[in-house]
């Protein structure tokens, strides 16, 4: 399983990703496969701008980012934090992530002490918080009030008719412990100068063969805190994505890379860019 790292992957998505499916279950079904993909290759953030400026691409963003962020969620969180919304019409065929943040242990015996769960505050006593951390019995956060129906993250500190637990934070954990979703208001130029990313890579046929950079990319990687990975649309490239803005791609990213060389397709969608991109990324690079 892997470990938390000593450095932050973002990944950026463009809005249209599913422009070119009609149906709400074939859209479905090819956003499950980003959300997969981010689980397998440890993301911490994935991040969805749109792409045309001049279109109203809000209904395209927000069933993106609603999708990702429900997958992302705990299975015995879901009812609880999501609202019944047209954009999850299709969420029975979302694949679960089984990651370390989704256990599939629901009885507080199989709970251990020093064990982080996700949570969601159910109520409030004198005592402190009541959370549901997907077990029989909520657990007790003595001394704090939080709102209710917050997502937390907690860490049990004492097991039985009355169980108990601390307010932790994701960064002590030693496992990979999900991906945030953020949703840009500016287009992707803007994007990556308006955040402090060290290392800014960008995906692209017309890039770089990766093997011909993957020394000098491996060795900025291993000094880079927060690196962003970035990839274009069914219908235009990040060449022509940053071009909208009188930008060139060079200007924006540190890194061009194409890691499909002689490709036997005239386009490659955005998930197939993104499994091959990352798994050839965490094959060079390593932890």
């Amino acid at each position: 399983m892997m470990q938390n790292r000593d450095y932050e992957l973002s990944i950026a998505i463009p809005a249209s990703l599913v422009s070119d499916v009609p149906h709400l279950r074939e859209k479905t079904t090819k956003i499950s496969l980003v959300g997969r993909a981010a689980a397998i290759f440890c993301v911490n953030e994935i991040i969805v701008f749109p792409d045309f400026p001049d279109a109203n691409q809000r209904r395209d963003i927000d069933l993106v980012a609603t999708i990702l962020a429900y997958m992302e969620t705990p299975q015995y969180l879901r009812k609880r934090l999501f609202k019944i919304k047209p954009e999850l019409r299709y969420a029975g065929i979302l694949p679960p992530l089984r990651t370390p943040h989704h256990p599939l242990a629901n009885r507080t015996k199989d709970l251990t002490v020093g064990e982080y769960r996700e949570g969601a505050v159910l109520s409030l006593t004198e005592d402190g918080s009541l959370v549901d951390i997907g077990v029989e019995r909520p657990v007790l956060i003595p001394n704090t009030k939080l709102p209710l129906n917050t997502r937390v993250t907690v860490k049990v500190t004492n097991l039985g008719k009355h169980s108990k637990a601390t307010l932790a934070n994701s960064d002590e954990i030693k496992a990979y412990w999900g991906y945030r979703v953020t949703v840009s208001n500016v287009p992707f130029g803007q994007l990556v100068k308006s955040r402090s990313f060290d290392l800014m890579v960008a995906t692209s046929r017309y890039g770089t063969p990766l093997m011909k950079v993957a020394e000098e990319l491996t060795k900025r990687w291993k000094k880079s805190r927060n690196i962003l990975v970035a990839f274009g649309a069914p219908t235009q490239g990040l060449y022509d994505i940053v071009a909208r803005e009188n930008l060139k791609l060079n200007e924006v990213a540190h890194f061009t890379v194409n890691t499909i060389p002689n490709q036997g397709t005239e386009t490659v969608r955005t998930e197939e860019a993104l499994y091959t991109s990352l798994a050839i990324l965490n094959l060079i690079i390593g932890k």
